[in-house]
């Protein structure tokens, strides 16, 4: 009797060994979870806080900087460092680095107070090789409010200036006679037959849902303009900023007309007008980043027109 009283003894003591074992263990487990959703939410921030340092680039470091730091002030805080590198174009990626310190809970019962944890994330601003949701109207590239100067060998147009886009067909020296082409090309390299109000007013309304490369785009009939689809999507998006091509040339007439497309340009729309041989497009010149394939190499001739992404 004495003996089985002597091994419940040690059985109890063993017990309490074993739970308080498996206690020390869900505490940790409670805290290397809470550690390591305190480590993703780092990275978010870090990836957020990149981001919008991004939007500033390659025009202002400075500006970055403190979009970094107040991003990042609103979402949590932390200790940050931001660092500029020079891939495709002077000043075009940010590094943010976030540093936070997340306390234990039942950790400190080992002597673990808290831990450091931090995430690093690098955004890109380029140029596009192509863009999504396009509206089909296009700018020559000499229209003096595109280029009232340059920064760092691109153009810059007159942002926020207001002028008007005429849509009538143009007759300027290497240009050819466009007669009978309103500016409304046909977006759809896949589809060589014509294109109806409805698909113009669609594109205008929502923007073309495929990437568009640079290229040559051909012409629509300009009775399209006065199409009851194309008017009522421009007096939809009357004070929304779309994204219409710049054309460098046009050769051809009417509907056989060709355009020369070499980039884009934001323009927000604040009114139109759509009657005989002449249509006109109100507005000021703006700039946007935009959903598009970057360019590797810089993004050609820009115009204000960005694509911002994480690239690490």
């Amino acid at each position: 009797m004495k003996q089985l009283r002597s091994e419940r003894g040690q059985t109890a003591v063993l017990t309490v060994v074993f739970l308080a074992a498996l206690l020390g263990m869900a505490a940790l487990v409670l805290d290397v979870g809470s550690w390591m959703r305190a480590q993703r939410e780092t990275q978010a921030a870090a990836d957020a806080s990149a981001l919008a340092a991004a939007q500033a680039l390659p025009e202002s470091t400075s500006q970055a900087d403190a979009l970094a730091a107040s991003y990042l002030a609103k979402n949590g805080g932390g200790t940050t460092e931001v660092t500029f590198a020079s891939d495709n174009t002077a000043n075009d990626t940010v590094s943010v680095r976030v540093e936070r310190n997340t306390p234990g809970f039942f950790a400190q019962l080992f002597g673990v107070d808290s831990v450091d944890v931090d995430a690093m994330a690098t955004a890109r601003a380029s140029g596009l090789d192509e863009a999504k949701w396009v509206a089909p109207i296009v700018v020559n590239i000499h229209h003096p409010k595109l280029n009232c100067g340059s920064s760092g060998g691109k153009p810059v147009p007159c942002f926020g200036d207001e002028t008007e886009l005429v849509l009538e067909h143009l007759h300027k020296p290497g240009d050819g006679d466009a007669a009978g082409a309103f500016a409304l090309i046909n977006l759809d390299l896949s589809d060589s037959g014509s294109v109806g109000g409805s698909t113009l007013g669609d594109w205008i309304n929502r923007g073309f849902d495929q990437y568009m490369p640079l290229g040559e785009y051909t012409s629509v009939p300009s009775a399209k303009f006065n199409d009851s689809h194309v008017k009522g999507a421009l007096e939809f998006r009357k004070n929304d900023v779309l994204l219409f091509p710049i054309y460098k040339t046009i050769t051809g007439s009417g509907s056989n007309a060709i355009y020369d497309v070499v980039g884009w340009v934001g323009f927000r729309v604040t009114g139109f007008h759509a009657g005989g041989s002449t249509a006109k497009v109100f507005g000021s010149f703006t700039k946007v980043i935009w959903e598009g394939i970057s360019s590797e190499s810089g993004g050609g001739l820009n115009y204000g027109v960005r694509a911002i992404q994480l690239v690490e």
